[in-house]
């Protein structure tokens, strides 16, 4: 029963990583960067999210303008940061992303202090536990788990079944070629960075729901296991990185459950290692070539 408790707890976690590693998923099947400043989105939506639950507002606002403000804060990246370099070596890009998280993180030191923020997650999800047998369930674990389904759902047919979606794909596979075809590639990867941080909104909520606090550092590491996770299960495949994402997360609950909860982020990275040495394409990753 402690076995399924366990798994239980997994599947949450891993699935707020799934959320957030699709952000990471999705830029670099697009445009081949790796955004490290998605996990900083994450803790932008955790602020805007405790600012208005503090000031009494209704929770459905809190998580909505939280979504909203990702996006917007998602798409000015993009605009300002990421477009001017887009015909730059990719170790420019790279750069520019961690000095974008790093700015981000000293803004809100600024603004917010380095103090935690406690978040009121009560407030957005009842603090409810249903009873299987032995087994207890949090309703923050049910809600986790139907969300991401739900978003894993509404994602794959967006890519699958749009010309939105279409047009994605075909940028990722060649953008010269689609620029040729027609497709607007800079609407294309606006939209796919909107898309992105929409789901890492979502993940925002939930993750603030799970660990309530906010802090100017807390989409750090987060963003970093995600980044783990989408490498894990191959980083460009929406599949692989709901696969990592869940495998990260019961890597992390089996670790604690075994009595080594301070060797989880060992683990973690340790897991990365291991993919990169043994199969650096991940589970579901395919081999990439460049002419030279």
């Amino acid at each position: 029963m402690l076995l399924l408790s366990q798994l239980i707890n997994g599947l949450q976690l891993g699935s707020i990583y799934a959320l957030v590693a699709l952000g990471y998923s999705m830029v670099y099947g697009i445009i081949m960067l790796l955004n490290f400043a998605h996990g900083d989105i994450i803790m932008a939506g955790g602020y805007i999210a405790v600012l208005i639950l503090t000031a009494g507002r209704n929770p459905v606002l809190a998580i909505i303008l939280a979504i909203i403000g990702c996006v917007l804060l998602s798409v000015l990246i993009e605009k300002v940061a990421y477009k001017p370099l887009r015909s730059a070596p990719r170790i420019s890009l790279l750069i520019t992303a961690i000095g974008v998280s790093l700015f981000l993180q000293n803004m809100a030191q600024l603004l917010f202090t380095a103090n935690a923020r406690s978040f009121p997650n009560t407030v957005v999800i009842p603090a409810i536990n249903f009873r299987i047998g032995s087994i207890n369930i949090s309703l923050t674990a049910l809600v986790t788990i139907v969300v991401t389904i739900i978003s894993m759902i509404c994602l794959t047919l967006l890519v699958q079944k749009t010309k939105m979606g279409k047009a994605m794909r075909a940028v990722s596979e060649d953008t010269d070629a689609a620029k040729l075809m027609g497709i607007n590639v800079n609407s294309t990867i606006t939209f796919t960075f909107a898309t992105g941080s929409t789901l890492a909104g979502i993940g925002s909520i939930l993750y603030c729901c799970r660990y309530p606090l906010v802090s100017p550092t807390m989409g750090s590491l987060l963003g970093l296991k995600a980044f783990v996770a989408a490498v894990l299960g191959g980083i460009g495949s929406i599949p692989g990185a709901m696969i990592g994402g869940l495998a990260i997360g019961f890597a992390e609950v089996l670790v604690s459950a075994v009595g080594l909860s301070e060797w989880t982020d060992a683990v973690v990275f340790a897991i990365l290692i291991i993919v990169l040495l043994v199969k650096p394409t991940g589970f579901l990753g395919r081999s990439m070539q460049e002419k030279v």
